[in-house]
């Protein structure tokens, strides 16, 4: 990186830091009703000793990531004798600003400079990875946590050192705990390495060292449940958010299934049984069109904030904008699906096909957008590189490509 370049990012960063703090301490901060269940269940388990969500029996309705988190701020501002949740909100700042710089860092070892800086400003100034710092959720934590483990996982498919793949492992075990979901993700990221390589005994050993990485960091969690629960559960048991994806529009009045007497999930099994063999084309529609366009459709706006902490003007546009540039820069890259990027649009493939299978919310698609934005401030840039106006133009096009495949 050179001085010019460490400067400019170090302005970005600077912006992003006063954005952030600005908005913390201008508005007033709604606690949302995950947020309330979140506050009782770390109060619990600080107080009894129970880890339980929505219960007050042990459960593995939530992984231990963010509450763990959650105990941790509550007995340091007991002892400060200060309320917990400002102190989380500042970390979370803390987070953003980290994956803004593991935004530059992924987007420039993938095509030069130009697309991280681009990526990083997009990312500062970007509504939802602002606002969410002040809701007491997941979402921070968990970008940060993914953008570690993409890091990782490029570094690692580059070199081939066994370290690189297990501390790769151990960022997604980290993710994991946080949002369980993510857990595909390592297995899709090492299907795309089989499929370049063609070496299976060299992928599988990789991909043995990734899981022992992950296996690590996930051992406790697991063995707790196995000795509190009398279960194997290696992520989480919660099945609302996907049996509340088998109602076609969030119409949870239907009356498709009778649902006295039956368990979440038995109710979820008949509406998909039911659903697409007598009502096909909306549940086709409902699992495809459906939720991507309900999950992408529009930005998170946190827990909610008054007054308005504008950020930007046209934000739903740049939101679209966004959306579709990536997606564009996902499609086009299939042509050339050899390359390092590639990983980028497996990862957003695989999250977006794993949301299908649960009820849409805007706010899942948090976590994917730093994706879309590196994928789109590439092709801008790769799109700038090709057609600006200049009289060296073949030199700078060149000269950026090389960067990009040193990085690469």
């Amino acid at each position: 990186m050179n001085k010019a370049t460490a400067i400019t990012l170090l302005v970005i960063l600077a912006v992003a830091t006063i954005l952030r703090f600005d908005f913390l301490f201008s508005t007033s901060h709604k606690v949302s009703h995950d947020t309330i269940h979140y506050d009782a269940m770390v109060r619990q388990l600080l107080d009894e000793g129970v880890y339980a969500y929505k219960s007050t029996t042990s459960n593995a309705q939530v992984t231990p990531g963010y509450p763990l988190f959650m105990a941790a701020i509550y007995k340091l501002a007991e002892g400060l004798s200060y309320e917990p949740f400002p102190i989380i909100r500042v970390l979370q700042v803390g987070f953003s600003l980290v994956s803004i710089a593991l935004g530059y860092l992924i987007a420039a070892r993938l095509a030069g400079r130009q697309a991280g800086l681009l990526t990083a400003a997009t990312m500062a100034v970007y509504p939802p990875f602002i606002w969410a710092n002040g809701a007491i959720l997941t979402e921070p934590l968990a970008a940060m946590l993914l953008l570690l483990y993409v890091w990782l996982q490029l570094l690692a498919f580059e070199q081939k050192r066994w370290t690189l793949h297990a501390l790769a492992g151990a960022a997604m075990g980290l993710t994991v705990l946080v949002r369980p979901e993510f857990l595909v993700l390592i297995g899709a990221s090492y299907v795309l390495l089989l499929i370049r390589g063609r070496q299976l005994l060299e992928t599988a050993k990789l991909f043995l060292f990734a899981l022992i990485g992950a296996g690590l960091v996930l051992s406790p969690w697991v063995i707790r449940n196995v000795v509190t629960l009398g279960e194997v559960v290696v992520a989480s048991t919660q099945v609302n958010p996907f049996a509340a994806g088998t109602y076609p529009d969030k119409n949870y009045d239907d009356g498709l299934v009778d649902r006295k007497g039956k368990t979440q999930m038995e109710v979820a099994k008949e509406r998909l049984r039911i659903g697409f063999t007598e009502h096909t084309w909306t549940y086709v529609k409902w699992y495809t069109i459906g939720k991507l366009k309900y999950t992408y459709g529009r930005m998170f706006f946190g827990s909610g904030h008054s007054p308005l902490y504008p950020v930007i003007p046209l934000r739903q546009p740049v939101h679209l904008v966004i959306v579709f540039s990536g997606t564009l820069a996902a499609l086009l890259m299939l042509r050339r699906w050899r390359q390092p990027a590639m990983l980028l649009v497996v990862l957003l493939g695989t999250i977006s096909l794993t949301r299908l299978a649960f009820v849409p919310e805007f706010r899942y698609n948090f976590t994917a957008m730093p994706l879309l934005i590196m994928l789109g401030s590439m092709l801008a840039v790769g799109l700038w590189q090709r057609f600006k106006p200049t009289r060296d133009n073949g030199r700078s096009a060149n000269t950026s490509t090389e960067e990009g495949a040193a990085h690469a």
